[in-house]
């Protein structure tokens, strides 16, 4: 995965290597890099990285990034040794993922750490797997209103206006934590009422609410529906002031998602709604 470059930015290269996936490369070297806003990081995420000759084609990418001036930041999550030395003669600056972790974990657990490859991307506790796999079956099937079978089931009902966030958040929370997420759009169908939409009414302790920024929806929606009633700001004020006003009239709690990640809303709602994984 490459990210663009904006022109006048300060461009760095960041490559998130692994010998298994690289979800945990790339998620927590992202974070890291999150904290460093003013500068512009063409991202390069390489998975599978497992003999010498995989990890020299991964020195060879960094090695024309230096050239170009882009002084280059590896991100690793490799347990061999071996391919960890050859990463590190690049000429990028290396930040072990594992590195000292493991090694603490050693210490306190009394024992050597398996270099069997990709363990943190097993299968692991296969009954949690299985329970995150059925969670995103819940969320396909209730996404946008579907279906309202088995809604008696859903750990959480996120209510909104179209394009406010429900569908990745509600797979977040499915994928990530093993929850049961359904999730309604609001629509104009749906309004004027003072109660909630007759089919998740009856789980309003469930819901949590999302709603944006005006200029936000009709931008996002824009990207969807150019030029249309639906995406106008008119229109993307009206949706949004009537869902607020939902919400609090049936104590829903809601939150803004404008300026949020999908990790964050989905803390949020985990800590409002009172859910564990």
């Amino acid at each position: 995965m490459t990210s663009p470059v904006v022109a006048g930015a300060l461009t760095r290269a960041a490559y998130f290597v692994s010998d298994s996936t690289g979800v945990t490369a790339e998620t927590l070297g992202s974070a890291l890099l999150a904290n460093f806003p003013g500068i512009r990081f063409i991202k390069h995420t390489i998975p599978f990285v497992v003999t010498d000759a995989e990890a020299r084609s991964v020195v060879a990418a960094i090695e024309a990034d230096h050239a170009a001036d882009l002084d280059p930041l590896l991100f690793v999550t490799v347990k061999q040794a071996a391919v960890r030395g050859v990463l590190a003669a690049s000429k990028a600056v290396l930040i072990d993922l594992l590195a000292g972790h493991l090694t603490e974990l050693e210490q306190a657990l009394g024992t050597t750490a398996s270099e069997q490859l990709g363990n943190y991307h097993g299968l692991g506790d296969t009954d949690r797997y299985f329970a995150r796999m059925r969670a995103v079956e819940y969320a396909i099937e209730h996404d946008d209103g579907q279906s309202s079978r088995a809604l008696d089931q859903a750990d959480v009902v996120i209510i909104a206006p179209s394009r406010c966030g429900k569908t990745p958040t509600t797979m977040y929370l499915a994928l990530q934590h093993g929850l049961r997420v359904a999730n309604y759009p609001l629509t104009d169908d749906d309004f004027p009422t003072e109660g909630l939409p007759r089919s998740v009414a009856k789980y309003a302790g469930r819901c949590f609410g999302l709603t944006t920024t005006p200029l936000r929806l009709s931008q996002v929606r824009h990207e969807r529906r150019p030029s249309s009633r639906y995406s106008s700001l008119e229109q993307c004020t009206i949706e949004l002031r009537r869902a607020e006003d939902l919400y609090r009239r049936n104590r829903v709690p809601f939150l803004n998602s404008a300026t949020k990640s999908v990790e964050e809303m989905s803390a949020v709602i985990m800590q409002t709604m009172k859910l564990r994984a």
